[in-house]
């Protein structure tokens, strides 16, 4: 045994030097692994803070070309809304000269037999009869008559005089709204341009945040993120609504309310969405413009832009009731307003990513998310 222990002490050393000059040639291999590792990592980081950056910008363009669509339909609105009102006014104004025309009519022939009256007393000769008169009495009442009927023709010239001075004043002003009147039809068409542009940018928006999306992966995690922003808003919105101690709730129970807009239910409470996240509210089918109205009476306590549901309103309908609306072209109320039931508080649209117009439309039961069908009464 003791022989043998120098050979086993020679074994260990040369298998100690050979363990060793084989770590010595792993060594610079693993370091290049790790490094080649570390550069893939970095790499990634910087792809997903370039796909972040990508995604936000898209965002941000979405919502620019939102709140455009928004502005051009406002416009449009108003321009409409002017046009409307110099329609009624030239219409007032055309009865009003047809009253001047048909009373000046009148007045000219009353005149005319007036003249006629006097033309016709003239072949008696008024002086003649006058002279001739003995009897002192029967003297003044032909004076008194010619006079009244002198008079009479004066103020029958001045009637005609002023009726032709207001009939000249109002196809003065007719004249006037009619080129108003043209003025705005060219700025409604002019608008009306502007609104088509604005969707063509608000559609080349959406399509490049959803292809990002879908390069991406990120349609769950976006959706998400976009729920609790949602959630966050409805938390902070039913600490505002505490104060709206007047409204009664929706009272009329459940399948008794009438529908926000009337179309094809595209996608149903509690069904998955693109990305596979379970939707809390109902999308309806629309048409761009169309009116949104208020489900039942309330007040609105949100009108806004809302990353993901496009421009929002909410009405708060008491006793931890609300009822949302998104996805809108835009909006018609303002925070404060009060509103009743089938009020007008929005316009169909596209806004917040959709590629097609439609109404999203949620009902909130102290907070959370109720079935909207459960509520609402046949279409």
């Amino acid at each position: 045994m003791s022989k043998r222990l120098p050979y086993l002490f020679a074994g260990c050393f040369w298998l100690s030097l050979l363990s060793t000059a084989t770590s010595a040639q792993q060594t610079p291999q693993a370091e290049r692994e790790l490094q080649q590792l570390q550069q893939q990592i970095k790499q990634t980081e910087q792809q997903v803070r370039q796909q972040r950056r990508q995604l936000q910008q898209a965002e941000q363009r979405l919502q620019a070309a939102d709140k455009a669509l928004a502005e051009a339909a406002r416009k449009l609105r108003d321009t409409q809304g002017r046009q409307q009102r110099l329609e009624r006014e030239s219409a007032n104004l055309n009865r009003q000269q047809q009253q001047l025309q048909q009373q000046l009519a009148e007045q000219q022939q009353l005149l005319a037999e007036q003249l006629k009256s006097a033309y016709s007393l003239g072949q008696h000769d008024y002086s003649r009869l006058l002279l001739n008169q003995q009897d002192t009495g029967k003297l003044e009442r032909v004076l008194t008559y010619y006079q009244y009927f002198n008079q009479a023709r004066l103020r029958q010239l001045a009637q005609i005089n002023h009726t032709v001075s207001e009939l000249e004043q109002v196809k003065q002003q007719l004249a006037n709204q009619q080129q108003q009147l043209q003025t705005e039809l060219s700025a409604l068409q002019q608008q009306q341009q502007q609104l088509s542009e604005a969707r063509g940018s608000q559609q080349a928006s959406v399509n490049e945040l959803q292809a990002l999306l879908k390069q991406q992966g990120n349609q769950l995690s976006y959706l998400r993120q976009n729920e609790t922003t949602l959630q966050n808003t409805i938390n902070e919105l039913r600490r505002l609504a505490e104060r709206n101690r007047d409204l009664s709730g929706l009272t009329a129970g459940r399948g008794k309310y009438p529908w926000p807009l009337r179309g094809r239910v595209l996608q149903r409470f509690g069904q998955n969405r693109q990305g596979g996240l379970a939707s809390r509210g109902i999308l309806i089918q629309g048409v761009s413009g169309a009116n949104v109205q208020s489900i039942a009476d309330g007040r609105v306590i949100y009108a806004d832009w809302l990353k993901g549901y496009g421009w929002v309103i909410v009405v708060d309908h008491g006793k931890g009731f609300m009822s949302l609306y998104g996805h809108n072209q835009s909006l018609l109320k303002q925070p404060g307003d009060n509103v009743r039931a089938g009020d007008a508080i929005a316009q169909v649209g596209a806004s917040g990513g959709q590629a097609d117009p439609g109404l999203y439309f949620e009902i909130r039961e102290k907070g959370e998310a109720v079935n909207p069908l459960n509520w609402l009464g046949a279409q």
